[in-house]
């Protein structure tokens, strides 16, 4: 079914190519449709000697167990596990910076900082959480422009990303005796090892309205200190936009993404006390879908300045074990570009 899902996706990305007529104009991001989604990273390149600052805030809310692709429970996960996750709300504030030393290459750098809190029930019934926050790993990327001529452009990426957070967080829970204990993988901030980011970004337009597609992996190096690595990721972004006014557009965007298990096992976990600390219980197929908004300061002192929002929600997913399931993901942004 995995298959049949990203050979779905890949179609209509290949489809979108043949719903422009050719023009002689460039593709341009001088418009509020010329950027993609706020959710969607490295969507676009710059001219030689301009600057992008920007800034996100993602709040993600995840509830109730899933096994596969079918509703689970409390009950079914006390039956393996002592304790059992119940819901969790992650916050992550990213900043990001672009800077282009030619027409060709635009470098890119992002940073994030991660705000966690996990609410777990016992078999007891007894219900505690868990909180961890921290930096991030950063993200070192070059955008290469293939083409951009008859309004379509193309691009690719390659990143290294650099492991700066941690996956050391500790907290106290009622079995802790009053001490700290490693918490779980999706408890910390940071994956411990190396990894690279590859990228190819299609883009086109029309007078009002632009679309996109995006392919990018991140494949993880090696094993971190305490020898595991999360899971290689694939992620196919499809979506458009269209204006809706001189200063706004409204974007709608479908992903598929592919997520592997952790690789490895932690010794410092226990993987029968909390189905968290389990890996079999990681990775899996999503396919979500987005709505965001995108406002253009288009004149003034002010001009380049953009404010963008985006919610997302599954649509799909057949994950492997049991674990949370997102109910929603919630998106804003601001980007600044300049001369």
């Amino acid at each position: 079914m995995k298959k049949y899902i990203v050979a779905v996706l890949f179609a209509a990305t290949l489809l979108s190519y043949s719903q422009e007529k050719s023009t002689s104009n460039l593709w341009a991001s001088d418009r509020p449709d010329g950027h993609a989604p706020i959710s969607i990273m490295g969507d676009h390149t710059h001219h030689k000697g301009e600057f992008m600052f920007s800034y996100r805030s993602m709040f993600m809310n995840m509830n109730d167990l899933t096994q596969g692709n079918k509703d689970s429970n409390i009950s079914a996960v006390h039956s393996n596990y002592m304790v059992a996750p119940k819901n969790m709300d992650m916050t992550m504030h990213m900043l990001g910076a672009m800077y282009a030393p030619s027409d060709k290459l635009t470098f890119m750098v992002m940073a994030n900082y991660i705000e966690n809190d996990m609410t777990l029930i016992m078999r007891n019934g007894m219900k505690f959480s868990t909180n961890s926050e921290g930096f991030g790993d950063v993200t070192i990327s070059g955008l290469y422009n293939l083409f951009n001529k008859n309004r379509k452009a193309m691009h690719a990426q390659l990143g290294l990303i650099i492991p700066t957070g941690s996956i050391d967080k500790t907290d106290v829970t009622p079995m802790s005796a009053g001490n700290t204990v490693q918490l779980p993988y999706p408890m910390q901030t940071g994956s411990g090892s190396f990894g690279a980011k590859f990228g190819l970004t299609f883009l086109g337009q029309q007078d009002k309205f632009s679309w996109g597609n995006q392919f990018t992996s991140v494949i993880m190096l090696n094993d971190n200190d305490q020898d595991y690595k999360m899971g290689n990721s694939y992620a196919l972004n499809n979506w458009i936009a269209a204006q809706a006014g001189k200063n706004l557009s409204v974007s709608f965007r479908l992903e598929g993404a592919l997520i592997n298990k952790i690789n490895g096992t932690s010794p410092l976990l226990n993987s029968m006390m909390v189905s968290t600390a389990d890996t079999r219980n990681s990775g899996g197929i999503y396919v979500n879908t987005g709505f965001g908004l995108n406002y253009l300061v288009r004149r003034g002192s002010l001009k380049g300045f953009r404010l963008a929002e985006e919610i997302s929600a599954p649509v799909y997913k057949d994950l492997n074990g049991v674990q949370l399931r997102t109910n929603y993901n919630l998106i804003v942004g601001a980007q600044y570009a300049f001369h």
